[in-house]
């Protein structure tokens, strides 16, 4: 009998990436000079970042870039990165602003934690990802193969690392197949709910945790959201049933074929990049990093997850975390416990 995938997705091999073409734009001078007067023009415009419109950032050619990009990371890959925006020629607070002007143009900027930051500062901030609060973006420890919380996540990369810190990524509709194919059985348990940790992000009076599958699909389209890290901290939390030995096994084959050279490839970020993935059919992981001593050289990204307008729809099961699966939803990222969003962290600072 001949295999069938599982869904209409793109399941990609490391081999599937030879051709950077497909998935790695580079800036042109036009386009360059188009972000640069869209920045000239929010200026013009009294503009700040808490009052930026797609209006007062009006991109030209970089708008038909930004449209296949959209196009990209829904229909084929899942990833895409824009490469060589000359990071020196601008200020640290011109660089965010271009980033959430670029964001406008793709999607609705959902908040990265509780405390409402929709604008998110990757560094070292001396956090542990293990710990109930910890959180892996805030720390420089190699990060495993995970999901962010979004539709689409975007790093900016503003600077590099002494060495260290290469971005990981495979596809987790090839992942998925595979365990399809030769495990059916925890491809079946991989599609019931699994108790995650709200890792501190429940809202007032909620319980610590939820139920969510980590495979599912929903109009022949295949989402995945995996992060192994919550689902280990729930099992520390009260109510939360032990996981069973098929759940174990099948998190441990996720894990063995995520960590498979046959299944991921990876990139050495260069100061200028976007890169930006579709976290329904894509996981992605860090190597550890070494940073610079001094703090004006420390390795910086810039990050967004953000909720396009032709997004996929999710199963039931996803509800829980995402409020509404409906195609093009506004959804993802975690519950604010305050009322304005916040651009700038403390971890920015720096």
């Amino acid at each position: 009998m001949t295999y069938s995938p599982l869904s209409k997705d793109l399941a990609w091999l490391p081999a599937d990436l030879e051709d950077e073409s497909r998935w790695i734009y580079r800036l042109t001078p036009a386009d360059i000079r188009d972000i640069e007067a869209a920045l000239a023009a929010s200026k013009s415009a009294g503009a700040t970042i808490e009052t930026l419109t797609r209006e007062t950032f009006p991109l030209d050619l970089l708008a038909d870039v930004l449209t296949l990009t959209l196009d990209r990371l829904e229909n084929d890959l899942g990833l895409f990165v824009l490469r060589g925006l000359p990071v020196e020629r601008f200020t640290k607070d011109e660089l965010r602003l271009i980033f959430w002007g670029i964001g406008l143009h793709m999607g609705t900027a959902r908040p990265q934690s509780f405390k409402g930051d929709v604008l998110g500062d990757v560094r070292d901030f001396g956090q542990s990802p293990t710990t109930r609060t910890g959180r892996g973006y805030m720390s420089r420890q190699g990060l495993g193969f995970h999901t962010d919380s979004a539709d689409i996540v975007g790093l900016f990369v503003l600077r590099t690392a002494k060495s260290g810190g290469r971005s990981l990524f495979c596809s987790s509709v090839a992942v998925a197949d595979e365990i399809a194919r030769t495990r059916p059985d925890l491809f079946e348990v991989l599609q019931q709910p699994f108790y995650h940790s709200w890792k501190s992000h429940e809202q007032p009076g909620e319980a610590p945790y939820y139920q969510q599958p980590i495979f599912s699909i929903e109009d022949g389209r295949f989402s995945s959201r995996w992060l192994a890290p919550h689902i280990w901290s729930a099992q520390e939390l009260e109510g939360v049933p032990p996981l069973t030995d098929a759940q174990t096994e099948a998190m441990n084959l996720l894990i063995s074929l995520n960590d498979d050279p046959r299944f991921h490839t990876s990139m050495m970020f260069e100061p200028g990049d976007f890169q930006f993935l579709n976290d329904h059919v894509t996981y992605h992981a860090r190597t550890e990093f070494e940073d610079w001593a001094e703090p004006e050289r420390k390795r910086h990204l810039l990050r967004l997850w953000l909720a396009p307008a032709d997004s996929r729809p999710l199963s039931e099961g996803m509800k829980e975390f995402y409020q509404d699966v409906r195609p093009g939803a506004v959804r993802g990222g975690f519950p604010s416990h305050v009322e304005e969003p916040i651009f700038v962290t403390k971890a920015a600072e720096f």
